[in-house]
This record gives C-alpha cells, sequence and structure tokens, in this order.
C-alpha cells in the first residue's frame, strides 16, 4: 500500500505484470461465463448475476459507519476479506465440476463459482484486493 500524506489516497503495490496476468484470467473467465449462461440459460442466469455481485455486498455491511475517501469500513472487512478470497469460487468450480449425473445438473453453480472468480480477477487486475483489519488497501 502506497499512501500520500496529503489526500490519504490509496493505489495497490501489486507488480504490473501479475494485474496483467489477472486481466487476462478476468476475460478470459468473462467469455466463458457468457458461454455458459447462453448455453444453459435457466437458473445459470441469476446464479451468474450473484456470483458476480457477491464480492461487493460486504460493503453493504459498512453502511453508516464513519470512514475515510478509499478506507473500507472496518466493520465490512472481515466479510470483504473472506468473499475476495481466490481459492472459495474456485473450489466450489472444482467441486460442482464433479457433482451431478449431467452439465446440468452443476451448470448454475458452477457459474455461480465461475462469475465470483471473474469479479475477483477483475478487481486484481485494477488494484484492488483484500484490506488491511482498519480497510485500507493491502
Amino acid at each position: 500500500m502506497v499512501m500520500t500524506e496529503s489526500t490519504n489516497a490509496t493505489r495497490s503495490s501489486t507488480p504490473v505484470p501479475l494485474r496483467v496476468a489477472w486481466g487476462v484470467l478476468a476475460a478470459f473467465l468473462l467469455l466463458w461465463d457468457v458461454f455458459e449462461v447462453l448455453k444453459h440459460m435457466g437458473w445459470v442466469i441469476p446464479g451468474a448475476f450473484l456470483g458476480a455481485a457477491l464480492p461487493f455486498l460486504a460493503r453493504l455491511t459498512g453502511l453508516g459507519q464513519a470512514h475515510e475517501p478509499g478506507q473500507l469500513a472496518p466493520r465490512a472487512v472481515p466479510l470483504h476479506n473472506i468473499l475476495n478470497r481466490a481459492l472459495i469460487p474456485f473450489a466450489i468450480m472444482v467441486v460442482f465440476s464433479f457433482l451431478g449425473d449431467g452439465p446440468e445438473d452443476i451448470a448454475a453453480p458452477f457459474t455461480f463459482g465461475m462469475s465470483w472468480l471473474t469479479s475477483i480477477a477483475f478487481a486484481r487486475a485494477l488494484g484492488f484486493g483484500l484490506r488491511t483489519p482498519d480497510g485500507w488497501q493491502r
């Protein structure tokens, strides 16, 4: 985390090549998300939207708590950090790949996990990620 004293603005110190790799992964996953939604339709559509929105829902837990610009409300940090771990949606994708009798059985939960991972990958590509306990970008 790099902070400037005059504005308290934060930016990621993640190396550019790593951010580019996250961006490439995000673009690939987004195309795969769209493919799965168009292929299966039905419950896959709300699953994809919920998965994409899930990492941002933690911000709702911080509503009403005072915080500075660029800082996440400290009350929202634990949930934010859990919902922005890439391993969790990846595990959902792997587990549901082996469940069910056919593709239609696993399409919605698999796409939910993939959309969640896509959202995390885009955030990481833009320099956002996990937060410190007081709500600042790591």
